[in-house]
């Protein structure tokens, strides 16, 4: 059979000015509408939108980007190891909370990820080059130099978790954290309440500040708790059963310990069941996030502190969102977002 001829009316990509003849407008109202511009009477906008859904047009991006000035894409930048990010789930939760938020604002997302020093360079020209509206940025360090390249760029930005420090002349940039320290201190009184009275903690990185204000929750109920009684974790599962090994060495006394996330908890747990000691009978147990696929998966389940990982996504989204729309060029409020004691068996 020989092949169809082609016909040249359907082949030919549906144009903005077949649009607004459609629709009986000018070109240019067609093009606010299609591109988001206000100033259109409602009317107006029902008759281009129908025009468009009949014709089948597909906006033209470099043209809609030359309009808006807007690329249409949001980089989330994760100064984190990839093993962490994908083995994480505290990521790939907060990950689809932002995916699913730009989704609604018809927006792309772009993952960048920072392993060491040389991603900072691939970062930098990447921003440089004006590919991204704004950015989401989460999981910052003590010695970052991501708020350093954002600030020489001007890029939008908004972080994921409160920033250890500024520079002094530059203007506050928002953030969504939850109340790490808040939900720490309901953490360790929850311990307190069963009765325990020899409690340690497994804490996080010292050069993230989710961990340095979780450590400040536990000194609010237990100011008189020796730093001895304190060690420090990587956030992992590794590293949390490290931790547990060295406090059960030195305090084989300990009757409970407050764990700065659920994967160091799961860890923790782990080593417990190995040494024969009973949780909660022996030793009671507290994590932090409330992972699901984590703590109801431990022997047994874990007694966490929930945050709300994939909402704080999305508020993430919505305060760069209303920075981008904003006409004052201000910026909107930082959120502290609330933390929740769930108990499960572990404590």
């Amino acid at each position: 059979m020989p092949d169809p001829i082609p016909d040249p009316q359907r082949d030919v990509r549906p144009t903005l000015e077949a649009v607004a003849a459609r629709a009986g407008v000018s070109r240019a109202t067609a093009s606010r509408v299609v591109n988001g511009g206000a100033g259109v009477r409602q009317p107006l906008v029902d008759q281009v939108r129908k025009a468009v859904d009949e014709l089948g047009y597909v906006p033209n991006h470099a043209a809609r980007t030359l309009v808006t000035r807007r690329n249409g894409a949001v980089a989330v930048i994760i100064d984190e190891p990839e093993f962490r990010v994908f083995s994480d789930p505290f990521f790939s939760r907060q990950i689809r909370g932002i995916s699913r938020e730009l989704n609604a604002h018809d927006a792309q997302l772009v993952l960048l990820l920072v392993e060491g020093s040389g991603d900072f360079d691939r970062v930098t020209r990447y921003l440089a080059g004006g590919h991204v509206d704004g950015v989401l940025a989460f999981s910052l360090h003590t010695d970052d130099e991501l708020p350093s390249i954002i600030r020489r760029f001007r890029v939008p930005t908004v972080y994921g978790g409160r920033p250890e420090r500024l520079a002094g002349d530059t203007p506050q940039v928002p953030y969504v954290d939850c109340d790490n320290r808040g939900g720490a201190r309901d953490a360790v009184r929850h311990l307190v309440s069963l009765g325990r009275r020899r409690i340690a903690h497994i804490a996080g990185p010292r050069d993230q500040t989710s961990a340095l204000d979780r450590i400040d929750g536990y000194h609010d109920v237990l100011p008189d708790a020796g730093t001895e009684l304190i060690t420090d974790g990587d956030f992992t599962v590794e590293g949390g059963a490290r931790a547990m090994a060295g406090l059960l060495d030195a305090h084989p006394d300990l009757d409970a310990v407050f764990v700065s996330n659920d994967l160091m908890a799961s860890g923790a747990l782990r080593v417990l069941r190995e040494r024969g000691v009973r949780v909660p009978e022996d030793v009671a147990v507290v994590g932090f996030d409330d992972m699901t696929s984590v703590a109801v998966a431990t022997e047994p389940p874990l007694t966490t502190i929930r945050q709300d990982v994939e909402g704080m996504g999305r508020l993430m989204v919505r305060l760069l969102m209303e920075r981008l729309n904003s006409d004052t060029g201000t910026w909107p409020e930082s959120v502290v977002t609330p933390t929740e004691l769930i108990r499960r068996a572990s404590a």
